[in-house]
């Protein structure tokens, strides 16, 4: 059933993918992303170390993924590990390899990262946490382009590209002599920074279309729109845990909700918290002053929307919340538009 509200016509915005098939899965229309894919495009045909530097949740994978596609390794394997998930007594023998009777257990020969990546890439994660053994043997394969399986003596060539990445200050850690200098410089050839959810909330629309119709297709969601309001709560929240903070959110909405528009109570409470932060933090007067009437007016929009969203839009309860007569509340709801046409008149 359509939606005749205003604020309720904010549908899912078509996407518009970038044209090349190396970026299908990244969701980036604003110039801090469209920088990356120009990057990207300029590394991928060289067989230089890349270096990728982020937070948590920016997509670090995806870039790295993007570079092996776009260069001529594409054809061979993209093999991925997770130096901080792999326990450390196992990432030697993960990226070299053993040899039969190397330690307990190793019962038969066993190939490493490096030899199954051989002519493709491989993608170190989370590079910082390596200990300080592994990152003297990681530093030799990129200086001298060889190793040697585990209880192994043969000396293997490798031709694997290298792309690292990291969430850490890596320049800070050398200071603190938690990671090698000369590793260092060998990784950060060529360094990308990836920027934060924060800093490219123009593509939180796309991205929130995206993963709607993404995971809609997998439960056959009947969610079509998300309300002008919560779009804006969306937009301004800080997302720490950054675009996988997002997409888990949208799976979250898209499994449980019932009905065909997300509105603002239907998401998590911290981020419409924030969200009333945000707003009291904007009606502070400037530098340039404020209009004292209008600060009034959004403390007051606030205030009503925090208290029908605590009451789940019961206006007698609302009222006694905000200690005002349901009339004047009814009154202040049309006054800001603020009524829902599903909304009966409680």
């Amino acid at each position: 059933m359509t939606d005749s509200n205003p604020q309720m016509r904010n549908k899912i915005i078509p996407i518009k993918l970038p044209s090349q098939v190396i970026f299908k899965d990244i969701i980036g229309q604003g110039s801090a992303m469209q920088r990356i894919f120009r990057i990207v495009e300029k590394v991928a045909e060289c067989d230089t170390t890349i270096m990728l530097n982020g937070e948590t949740g920016t997509g670090k994978g995806l870039i790295a993924r993007a570079i092996h596609e776009a260069s001529d390794r594409n054809g061979n394997s993209f093999i991925q590990i997770n130096c901080g998930a792999t326990p450390e007594g196992l990432l030697e023998s993960e990226f070299f390899g053993y040899r039969r009777g190397a330690f307990t257990g190793a019962t038969s020969d066993k190939v490493g990262k490096f030899e199954m990546a051989k002519g493709g890439t491989i993608f170190l994660d989370e590079i910082g946490d390596m200990s300080a053994d592994l990152q003297v043997k990681v530093l030799r394969v990129l200086e001298e382009g060889e190793f040697e399986r585990v209880g192994g003596n043969q000396t293997i060539k490798s031709d694997a590209r290298i792309v690292a990445a990291t969430h850490r200050d890596l320049e800070e850690e050398v200071q603190k002599g938690n990671f090698r200098e000369d590793l260092f410089y060998r990784l950060y050839v060529i360094p990308i920074m990836l920027p934060t959810l924060k800093e490219r909330k123009s593509d939180i629309p796309f991205l929130v279309s995206h993963f709607l119709e993404q995971f809609g297709r997998k439960v056959d969601s009947q969610i079509v729109a998300v309300s002008d309001a919560a779009m804006k709560i969306l937009m301004n929240y800080s997302w720490p845990g950054n675009v996988r903070e997002l997409k888990n959110i949208i799976e979250r909405l898209v499994v449980l909700h019932e009905s065909e528009t997300i509105l603002p109570e239907d998401l998590p409470e911290k981020l419409r918290i924030e969200n009333d932060r945000v707003a009291q933090h904007k009606l502070e007067a400037r530098g340039d002053g404020i209009s004292f009437s209008t600060a009034v007016n959004e403390f007051e929009k606030a205030l009503i929307i925090s208290a029908l969203e605590k009451t789940n839009w019961i206006k007698n309860r609302a009222a006694q919340l905000l200690k005002i007569k349901r009339t004047t509340l009814v009154e202040k709801i049309k006054r800001y538009n603020l009524e829902k046409d599903s909304e009966e008149d409680r």
